[in-house]
């Protein structure tokens, strides 16, 4: 990706958001943004086939969107060319409800907000892939502007800006990435509310690295996330995998926009629809996948910490749940999202999972299904992360990384939790700090204050608690004191101490008062001070 076009095109999609930042905010104004850019991005990806396939390519909107005008009105070239077009893209725009179309308008000022509107339709209904992809985008909000004027002319000057960006011809993953670059944006000012659907590339990462490990060239390779957000750990596979056209993603979403927004950055990625299934969906109350295939080679999840779930009694007899006896507590679905997760692991998968400490440590039921994890040989690493890293919390976390039919039950524990660069808002974990991490991960031995194999006799011994502290020992001893050297330092600051009471004594007693009554209140200055007399008669 060409740093100088990746630079102009953030900049284009910052400067849009400038213009909806002091209107709403960034967890609202996202909608319209990403939307706009993806209406943009298979708008223009149109016009560039259109031209393509009669014959007359170029690189240029503008010609492109004239090619399609006259074309279009030809019938016959017009219905075979609607008709390819369904065929190769599953969608259609008629030429006047372009992007490139809608801008021109705005210049001419004729731009309606019911023509964007009517895209949006048209491309909504062309096929189920797009059902309901802008139903987050409300263009005639009152957050835009108080009349229909004030909204057209925010809508039109967002367009403007984008305007600018060749979404379409930019090559390999740049606009995924740009847009994976605005969802970090958006999460880092909307704090809790925008950090539900990002999780931090850093983390996402480590996390796919993991789960990738010796298995870059597999092709095939299938990868789930039951609670996934915008897609970004899903789609980093495809960024560490040599056969990126074969990997399959499956992912569930309980949040509608989220789960619209994840649709979008995967076509935007370029992942082909035959090798999705996304779902939107709770992930708790109801299975899923439930045909075929419902195991994965990876399963990675950054899941709501401690949220609150149903916990009903019939959930014991749930596949996921039943060979634990008990469910996770009510008011904390951690395990219950662990659990379901590491049910659709592949007996030769890899799981990584992103926690709060207290998964590690907490008694009662989370107690018992950590400890037939345990006996299982299930928990194989515990990764404690740095404070601060993620946008909706300050707490630090621990990814848990879990396999199936281990031949031991040992446990490596890595404490990365003091190696971080301090950011503005968030720590920030550096490449080196990844490839740290991922080097003891793969040599799986112990490392001094870094990193510690457990053996399960060692955890047994523990009662099943996996605090990290308990394995890694990151304290400093503090320096032996030689007695001798402390009290040779006693005794010359007893010397110095002596020495200035002396010359404090020597400076009061040259003051004299200006008469008898300033004489006696000097004379009891000297004395609170314990110095004696002194010499002011």
């Amino acid at each position: 990706m060409a740093e100088n076009n990746s630079k102009t095109l953030y900049q284009a999609l910052w400067n849009s958001a400038d213009i909806l930042r002091s209107k709403m905010d960034a967890n609202e104004y996202k909608s319209y943004l990403l939307g706009l850019v993806f209406y943009k991005y298979l708008s223009d990806k149109m016009l560039y086939h259109i031209a393509a396939l009669l014959e007359e390519p170029t690189t240029d909107l503008t010609t492109a969107q004239k090619v399609y005008e006259e074309a279009y009105q030809d019938e016959e070239v017009k219905d075979d060319l609607l008709e390819e077009l369904q065929y190769d893209f599953s969608y259609t725009l008629e030429p006047t409800l372009t992007f490139t179309s809608l801008v021109q308008a705005i210049h001419k000022g004729t731009f309606q907000l019911e023509d964007l509107a009517q895209g949006f339709r048209n491309i909504e209904q062309s096929s189920e892939i797009f059902e309901n992809l802008f139903e987050d985008v409300d263009l005639y909000s009152k957050k835009l502007g108080a009349t229909p004027q004030k909204q057209n002319q925010s809508i039109s000057e967002v367009m403007k800006e984008l305007a600018v960006l060749d979404v379409a011809g930019h090559e390999g993953d740049m606009l995924g990435d740009a847009y994976e670059y605005l969802i970090g944006q958006f999460a880092s000012d909307s704090g809790k509310k925008a950090g539900e659907f990002y999780t931090p590339q850093a983390i996402s990462k480590l996390m796919t690295k993991i789960v990738l490990q010796g298995k870059e060239s597999q092709k095939g390779f299938s990868v789930y996330d039951p609670t996934m957000g915008s897609g970004s750990l899903l789609l980093n596979v495809k960024k560490y995998s040599n056969e990126t056209g074969t990997i399959s993603y499956f992912g569930q979403e309980l949040n509608t926009s989220t789960y619209n927004l994840a649709r979008m950055n995967m076509i935007l990625h370029g992942v082909d629809i035959a090798n999705q299934r996304l779902r939107n969906a709770d992930t708790l109350d109801q299975d899923w996948p439930t045909e075929e295939p419902t195991n994965f080679d990876a399963v990675l999840m950054n899941p709501p910490y401690s949220a609150k779930w149903s916990a009903e009694k019939g959930f014991l007899d749930d596949t996921r749940f039943s060979m634990y006896g008990v469910l996770a507590p009510k008011s904390k679905a951690d395990f219950a999202f662990l659990l379901h997760g590491f049910y659709h692991l592949k007996d030769n998968g890899v799981m990584a999972i992103v926690l709060p400490h207290g998964v590690l440590f907490r008694g009662n039921a989370e107690g018992k299904i950590r400890q037939i994890l345990l006996e299982n040989g299930a928990i194989d690493t515990v990764i404690g992360l740095p404070a601060n890293i993620f946008f909706n919390t300050s707490i630090p976390t621990t990814v848990i990384v879990l396999k199936k039919n281990r031949p031991n039950k040992d446990v490596l524990f890595i404490d990365a939790s003091k190696e971080f660069t301090k950011g503005k808002n968030q720590n920030l974990l550096k490449d080196e700090h990844i490839e740290k991490i991922l080097e003891t991960y793969i040599n799986r031995e112990g490392v001094e204050k870094y990193a510690h194999v457990a053996t399960f006799e060692e955890i047994v011994e523990n009662n099943y608690n996996l605090n990290i502290p308990r394995y890694v020992y990151t304290f400093e001893e503090e320096e032996e004191i030689s007695l001798v050297e402390l009290s040779s330092n006693l005794n010359q600051t007893k010397q110095d101490l002596q020495k200035a009471e002396q010359n404090l004594l020597g400076l009061l007693g040259e003051l004299k008062g200006t008469n008898e009554e300033a004489n006696q209140e000097l004379q009891h200055f000297i004395q609170s001070f314990g110095l004696g007399g002194g010499r002011n008669e």
